[in-house]
């Protein structure tokens, strides 16, 4: 298959490493000098001719999150009517329009092992979401690959996945930076806060619009409301020194995470 990926930051050098000794392999980004790092695959520095000539079965949008809808309408005039459109976003705000409107097959997926925390050379106990609503050769494509990682896969449609993702990422990205919010210099500080900081550290050197619109998920705010709720039952608990209640709070809390 001939695969052009559009993309060359973390997430498209790993798809470009993954699939170029079994497929046709072309990556394109934005600023050239992005490319120097990518190896066995042909190197686009233009949306033009070039791609065109090389005519990909499928484009696999790898762009930041912020350019994931420009950089699919940039490619659009170079690819012809039979390309497989396919995406990788966290977030799938504009996705779910766009596909309607594009008059190609499309995939969308969630491959939930962001660079910052995974191991991308060992992925067995991460997982990944697979768009319901996708074209069937380019979700079995999909369910191919992440089953030769070993990840545990999901099929949800767009609204489950944005209820999922609002479970998922926004409680412990909201956690957080609640966390990194109150924080201040620590002379020794003990394991579980190094722990803490190390999680609080690689979250923030993220991409802000990342951040942002994960957040901004429609169900955040639900899920924002329950923290809340547990942080104010837990106060009061402290406040009254209450270790009959705070027992059961964290059976309660023991039980969830089981």
């Amino acid at each position: 298959m001939r695969i052009l990926i559009l993309g060359a930051g973390k997430m498209g050098k790993f798809f470009c490493d993954l699939l170029s000794f079994q497929h046709d392999v072309g990556i394109y980004d934005y600023d050239p000098a992005r490319l120097r790092f990518t190896y066995n695959a042909r190197r686009f520095r233009q949306l033009d001719d070039e791609v065109r000539d090389f005519n990909p079965d499928m484009v696999i949008n790898a762009s930041t999150l912020k350019f994931t809808l420009d950089a699919f309408r940039a490619v659009m005039p170079v690819i012809g009517k039979d390309t497989i459109l396919s995406d990788v976003a966290s977030v799938k705000t504009g996705l779910p329009e766009f596909y309607a409107g594009c008059g190609h097959r499309f995939v969308s997926t969630h491959p939930m092992f962001g660079p910052t925390f995974a191991s991308l050379s060992n992925l067995r106990n991460e997982n990944a979401i697979i768009i319901a609503e996708g074209d069937e050769e380019g979700r079995c494509f999909f369910r191919q690959l992440y089953e030769s990682l070993h990840l545990h896969i999901e099929d949800y449609t767009f609204e489950q996945h944005d209820l999922t993702i609002a479970y998922s990422l926004s409680i412990p990205f909201a956690s957080t930076l609640a966390f990194a919010g109150v924080m201040k210099p620590q002379d020794a500080p003990g394991t579980t806060f190094k722990r803490h900081m190390d999680i609080a550290r690689g979250l923030l050197s993220e991409d802000d619009y990342l951040l942002s619109e994960i957040l901004f998920n429609p169900h955040t705010s639900e899920q924002l409301s329950r923290i809340r709720e547990r942080l104010a039952q837990l106060q009061q608990i402290v406040e009254h020194r209450d270790s009959a209640a705070m027992r059961l709070y964290l059976e309660e809390v023991r039980r969830n995470i089981r």
